[in-house]
């Protein structure tokens, strides 16, 4: 055991950096150096140290350098190491982001090792599809995070509700029972667009389409206007803000307070949420976004990463077996138990099942779509159209009209 972190910091920045931790080649012969960039948060110092000195005792002639980034900035600085000289081997990477960076041409095509070692078949879609390019593999799934509903089993139990609902119908008709004198059935902001989606997914609809290789708006599609329309059915239940996200205010603060009976938000709002009143730590509840069909979830938006191999990469050989490593069962185990994720496939999911939020994730995952995967998708969020849309409609504004408006404007985005 080589008991790097023992001595030396969590993030190692070089080679030279490893050596002042008194880190010497095997006595069996050259060492190779596996570089792994990994975004601040998304794992555990704990969880870390486990993963490398299990890797290292298994493959003597590697050593794992693993620096943390923050995610600010990173959409440049991963575009500069993949388009350079010579980059990491491994990087972690926002599932969505994926398309940006196989635009320059410059990933490692994964396709082969998706299928043969990596079992692609049983993927989370919405890891999986972003990460799958002209139809070619470049982002390997490797943790998925979405949102569910977070529930105060007070105020359902004061109101009469049983059961948690199992369908939209059922989950529009409890919130009715929940919004009464004194509490609100939910508090849903008027521009929680990743809700939206998921209502317009679950419709058959989406947010854009791609026609011969040219992206189209299409919210203005009858069943994006149907996603819509539930929508706004559901954020009349309570006093969410027509013109404001999720953020403004922070919507677990909100609930805080104790008279928000549900709130949509993936399970890490809960510690904000216990941090203004831990007097609800043992009263809260969770269940997947109901769908339109018992026993089907809603879809919902899946964030989370995939790892991506530069062309560049020193060792892409060896970078390989890291990220095969990572992906695969054992490893998926103790990052979903340790980080409260979901694994990155659906047969996984119950490697959680005892925990009641990820449980929850995990059931809406198996469902979960991710955003178009067009390179310039990130500059449609810059100046979001979707957001002024919904605040339109929210106020009695013709939806077609505002829809059409809002579609225009996510075309003209995606063709630049």
């Amino acid at each position: 055991m080589k008991n790097r972190f023992l001595a030396c910091p969590l993030a190692a920045a070089t080679a030279l950096a490893l050596a002042g931790c008194g880190l010497l080649p095997g006595a069996g012969g050259e060492t190779r150096t596996v570089d792994i960039w990994l975004m601040r948060d998304s794992v555990s110092e704990d969880f870390l140290k486990r993963f490398t000195e299990a890797y290292e005792d298994e493959h003597d002639d590697v050593e794992l350098n693993v620096t943390i980034q923050e995610w600010t900035g990173i959409g440049k600085k991963v575009t500069e190491a993949i388009t350079g000289g010579g980059g990491p081997d491994v990087i972690e990477v926002g599932n969505t982001q994926v398309a940006q960076y196989a635009d320059t041409d410059r990933l490692f095509d994964l396709t082969l090792e998706s299928v043969r070692d990596l079992g692609s078949e049983d993927w989370l879609p919405g890891l999986a599809e972003p990460g799958s390019i002209g139809g070619s593999q470049y982002g390997i799934p490797w943790y998925a995070a979405n949102r569910i509903v977070i529930y105060n089993k007070d105020l359902f139990a004061q109101a009469g509700v049983d059961a948690t609902p199992a369908t939209r119908a059922e989950w529009l008709s409890a919130t009715e029972k929940l919004n009464r004198q004194g509490s609100q059935g939910i508090y849903l902001a008027g521009q929680d667009w990743y809700t939206l989606a998921g209502f317009i997914w679950d419709e058959g609809g989406e947010l854009a389409v791609d026609k011969g290789g040219e992206w189209t708006g299409a919210l203005d599609s009858p069943a994006a206007l149907r996603g819509m329309d539930f929508y706004k059915d559901l954020q009349s239940l309570g006093s969410g803000p027509k013109n404001a996200d999720e953020q403004n205010p922070p919507q677990a603060e909100v609930f805080a307070r104790g008279d928000v009976a549900q709130i949509v938000a993936t399970p890490s709002a809960v510690a904000a949420v216990l941090k203004a009143n831990p007097g609800l730590k043992d009263k809260l509840g969770y269940f997947p976004i109901p769908g339109k069909k018992a026993g089907t979830p809603c879809a919902v938006f899946t964030g989370g990463s995939d790892l991506i191999i530069p062309e560049n990469a020193p060792d892409r050989a060896a970078a390989l077996e890291v990220v095969k490593a990572l992906a695969g069962e054992k490893w998926q185990t103790e990052l979903a138990r340790a980080m409260g994720y979901v694994p990155n496939k659906k047969g996984l999911a119950s490697v959680v099942s005892g925990q009641e939020a990820t449980a929850a994730m995990a059931a809406g995952a198996a469902n979960g779509r991710a955003t178009p995967n067009s390179p310039q998708w990130a500059s449609v969020e810059g100046d979001n159209p979707i957001k002024p849309f919904m605040t339109a409609v929210l106020e009695g504004e013709d939806a077609e009209k505002a829809a059409r408006t809002a579609s225009e404007a996510i075309t003209d985005t995606l063709a630049e």
